[in-house]
């Protein structure tokens, strides 16, 4: 198989090859879509057009050196305006979206530089079902189930050893056996359940804890201790505050239209407060590969956000620039939220977990946590982290009991 092309692409011809029930599929290289050579996309387009809709997946060169979700796939119509449309999203998310993930694995993990104009798409008919994604670990192999979309009442992503059908099981073994290296499989089951394979990406070079304790590890007969430690993390924390930020920005604006022959003609001075604190959850984010954030306040003021998005409404132009920076400002921390493996906040927040996310390789050796404490206790809780002095640079520790219970201390 061509070197040539990427992982993705030359994995499914492969497994289209063997026989595997992979769905028809084209790959369209970036330099097609720059020379706009699109013969064999509208003759791939016209034998698909019953199902109306598309599933363009991403395609880069350099695609395979990046923890799966980093790159995007998009639903879109099955013409070729719709294709276009899904690469340049995929283009644009690599320079917004996925700007932070992507500089990230380039610090903490040696990943390439990417080109975004690169991007090439993988082109498959849209299949309803419901999303499954199968890995073997050390011994035994483990389905993560999600994105249900058969059903209106759905469920969180779960982890079983156990699938819901067998031929699952004896399907992920055939095709590891036929690729010749440990891989992590993506499927649609279909409404009719009919398993399609969809991805399957090389894991072996990924480093997997529990495969290092099994070669490195000795059991013995038993242990004395005064202190149990049944589940513990440590993480440098930062601290999200963001009730005093929209406070910083109205105190700003006060001070701004003070006076009734004041006539706010600038509000550089006001942007830098959004600039300056979105530099440092970029600059905190690059620094630690792994953190914690305490949310005192994350999107909780709504009553405040909407007065520093109405103060300045008697300049109309100046108003807008800020709205729009505030705008941009949630779409920053919305980022900067999504980069972080442990997550302490009140239990109205819960990150929104795709496959990749919740279960995917690189979350063996680390998995999201989100601890939290009940909605009606928040000021109590704000006010008794704020006693025992967390801040941002912190260390903090969360050991979780017997019972599932959370403590969370400040190292």
């Amino acid at each position: 198989m061509s070197k040539e092309l990427p992982e993705k692409a030359r994995v499914l011809e492969q497994l289209r090859q063997g026989g595997f029930e992979v769905p028809d599929f084209i790959f369209i290289p970036a330099i097609d879509f720059a020379n706009e050579k699109f013969a064999a996309l509208e003759a791939f387009l016209e034998n698909h057009r019953e199902s109306f809709k598309v599933i363009a997946r991403s395609a880069h060169p350099q695609e395979e050196f990046y923890k799966g979700g980093t790159f995007d796939s998009l639903e879109t119509y099955a013409d070729l305006a719709g294709i276009k449309y899904a690469r340049k999203r995929m283009i644009n998310f690599t320079k917004t979206t996925n700007k932070l993930a992507i500089l990230r694995q380039q610090k903490f993990s040696n990943a390439p530089e990417v080109d975004p104009d690169e991007m090439g798409v993988i082109v498959m008919p849209f299949i309803n079902g419901s999303s499954v994604m199968a890995k073997m670990l050390w011994d035994h192999w483990e389905f993560g189930y999600c994105r249900d979309r058969l059903h209106k009442i759905q469920s969180e992503p779960y982890i079983t050893r156990t699938p819901h059908d067998r031929k699952l099981l004896k399907i992920s073994q055939k095709i590891q056996d036929y690729l010749g290296f440990p891989c992590e499989i993506e499927f649609i089951i279909s409404e009719d359940g009919k398993i399609h394979i969809v991805q399957a990406k090389d894991i072996s070079h990924i480093d997997i804890l529990e495969n290092k304790e099994g070669e490195r590890s000795l059991t013995l007969d038993g242990v004395r201790r005064i202190r149990k430690r049944r589940h513990y993390r440590e993480r440098p924390v930062y601290v999200m505050d963001n009730k005093s930020f929209y406070l910083k920005i109205i105190s700003k604006c006060e001070d701004a239209t003070m006076g009734d022959d004041c006539r706010l003609a600038d509000i550089s001075d006001i942007l830098d407060i959004v600039t300056v604190y979105e530099e440092e959850l970029e600059k905190f984010a690059l620094r630690y590969q792994r953190f914690c954030i305490i949310g005192l306040s994350i999107h909780d003021p709504e009553e405040l956000f909407q007065i520093a998005n109405h103060y300045l409404d008697k300049t109309p132009e100046l108003q807008e620039k800020l709205s729009q920076a505030l705008h941009n400002n949630l779409y920053k921390i919305d980022i900067f939220l999504s980069e972080a493996d442990t997550l302490i906040a009140k239990d109205k927040f819960r990150v929104n977990l795709c496959g990749h996310d919740a279960y995917g390789i690189d979350t063996v050796r680390n998995p999201l946590w989100t601890v939290y404490w009940l909605s009606q206790k928040h000021e109590a809780v704000v006010k008794e982290f704020r006693r025992i002095g967390f801040k941002t640079g912190d260390s903090v520790g969360i050991d979780v009991d017997a019972t599932g219970c959370p403590t969370v201390i400040r190292l």
